[in-house]
């Protein structure tokens, strides 16, 4: 029999059961369409994760003081001063691996405008870390450590918007517990991070922190951390390693003592929390696969009522000269016509889901056009696996008998 006409009686006889074709597509409309929704939603996380780390620097270690314990109390991470000034420098110069690095002291701080006050992030640094954080300005421009002292700062794109609304801060006097600092930038938005809003932040040179919002400060200690950019991704153990050996030196730690400092790797981080998305994606989309098996066998179920219900017919077609192959391809190919539509559809469906969850998370849209041609695939072999059984018993009936057959 010609294809073609093999294809139009299977389609003629799924349009006579529209309802039961329709619910028997179900299956495999969800099917298709979850596996790519959860896919889809499993990259997007991880791109959202990976954007967020991105968002601390490229390359970036961050060193910080230890912890002290007082009668059996613990302090917390940072309450022991141990990172010197001296450090910094022998950091620097002593570790090839090291491109830069850069001091961070941070306090809350009430700051105003002329009609608007907000409490937030006072942080003192130097010119460097807007490289190491790869934190350009929107307007305006950064300082450098030419500043000195001076009481210039730069501020966030949140902080631009609770003190000034839409007017360009550049230029105008932000009160900062009380003291007057010029605007000179505004730091393009990157939105939220592991620790809250990145852009509800104020930026100031480190010399201007000390002199006039430092409070018990110690020293030659740097209360607070260091961010140290690597040269590459690839020798973070390597520089993780060198910069202990360094401190531990410095500090005339021996081998019984622990570290009094820390050195953290926000990679990884990034990496287990990727990890992690991954696995539940994998998860989500295994549970997907299973209704699309399941909606695989409601295809042979349907198939198999249709082989009873439409007996006298088979009988009819028989012995007027149709072949079982015939009758076996006829079955074989409404089988799969269900199966197709039903995959284009889970297709339009899961690119549906996908979008409304990049859209309701804020992040990236994807649609895996790989997984989405293996589900659609996939969607085909159903049809001929679950479909084969019944277009094979269709062809074996016994004409005589499917004539006498009576629906």
């Amino acid at each position: 029999m010609n294809p073609l006409t093999t294809l139009w009686l299977a389609l003629r006889a799924l349009w006579r059961n529209k309802v039961r074709s329709m619910l028997t597509m179900l299956g495999i409309v969800f099917g298709i369409g979850a596996v790519i929704a959860m896919v889809a939603g499993g990259q997007g996380a991880q791109q959202a994760v990976k954007e967020v780390f991105q968002n601390l620097g490229a390359n970036v270690l961050q060193v910080m003081n230890g912890n002290q314990s007082t009668f059996g109390a613990a302090g917390g991470a940072g309450s022991r001063p141990s990172i010197t000034w001296k450090d910094l420098a022998a950091l620097e110069t002593e570790i090839s691996t090291i491109k830069a690095i850069a001091p961070v002291m941070s306090t809350k701080a009430q700051i105003a405008s002329e009609d608007q006050n907000w409490n937030t992030s006072i942080n003192g640094t130097t010119a460097v870390w807007f490289t190491i954080r790869n934190w350009d300005v929107s307007v305006g421009a950064t300082f450098d450590d030419d500043v000195g002292n001076a009481k210039v700062a730069v501020i966030g794109k949140t902080i631009a918007t609770q003190l000034y609304g839409t007017a360009n801060p550049v230029g105008q006097t932000m009160r900062i517990s009380n003291q007057p600092y010029e605007v000179i930038g505004v730091l393009v938005g990157k939105g939220a991070g592991p620790m809250g809003d990145l852009d509800d932040t104020v930026i100031i040179p480190i010399k201007t922190y000390q002199q006039k919002l430092e409070r018990l400060g110690v020293a030659n200690y740097i209360k607070g951390q260091l961010l140290v950019q690597m040269t590459g991704d690839d020798v973070a153990e390597r520089t993780v390693s060198a910069i202990g050996s360094l401190l531990r030196q410095k500090h005339n730690l021996d081998a019984s003592q622990d570290d009094d400092f820390r050195v953290r790797n926000p990679a990884e981080f990034a990496k287990a929390q990727q990890d992690s998305t991954s696995r539940i994606a994998t998860l989500l989309a295994i549970v997907a696969a299973v209704s699309l098996f399941v909606g695989g066998i409601g295809v042979m179920n349907i198939m198999l009522v249709s082989v009873i219900e439409r007996t006298r017919e088979i009988g009819i077609r028989m012995a007027v000269g149709a072949k079982p192959l015939d009758v076996m391809m006829q079955f074989l190919v409404e089988s799969l016509v269900l199966s197709a539509v039903g995959g284009l559809l889970g297709l339009a469906l899961g690119y549906g889901a996908a979008y409304y969850m990049a859209d309701y998370f804020g992040w990236k849209m994807f649609f895996p056009a790989t997984t989405a041609a293996v589900a659609f695939g996939v969607a085909g072999g159903v049809g001929v696996v679950f479909g084969l059984y019944p277009a094979v018993r269709a062809s074996k009936l016994d004409p005589i008998t499917a004539l006498r057959y009576e629906s």
